[in-house]
């Protein structure tokens, strides 16, 4: 099933981009239970530094061995907002996650970000 998506992570100007698979329903099944774990470690370590550098490069290990099915190129790290995303993931320094839908506005003009997206209400992705 092709449903393109991005992951913006707080306090990091990349932006990881699948091609396909990109449901909430299954960013959720992979995302949530990684950041659980992520963010616990951190925490047991007390290791904060990069917090936001080692989360981008972990996701994306993570995705490209979770959703990518064999196919690696549908996978990769940008600093542009890709017009053709339905959705868009905002993973917070908390460990939560935003989800938002692109809007005519960002069709338009991706550079506007999360700005040009409304956000869906989605309480199941925050961390217990």
């Amino acid at each position: 099933m092709t449903i393109p998506c991005q992951i913006v992570v707080e306090n990091n100007p990349a932006l990881i981009y699948a091609s396909r698979n990109g449901s909430p329903e299954k960013v959720r099944r992979v995302l949530k239970p990684f950041l659980e774990k992520f963010c616990q470690e951190r925490e047991t370590a007390g290791e904060y530094q990069d917090t936001p550098e080692c989360l981008v490069a972990q996701i994306v290990v993570r995705f490209g061995f979770e959703i990518c099915e064999d196919d690696f190129s549908n996978l990769k790290v940008s600093i542009d907002y890709n017009p053709q995303v339905e959705y868009l993931y905002f993973v917070k320094s908390d460990g939560s996650v935003r989800v938002f839908v692109p809007e005519a506005a960002y069709r338009k003009n991706p550079s506007l970000g999360l700005q040009g997206c409304r956000e869906l209400e989605d309480r199941g992705w925050q961390l217990e």
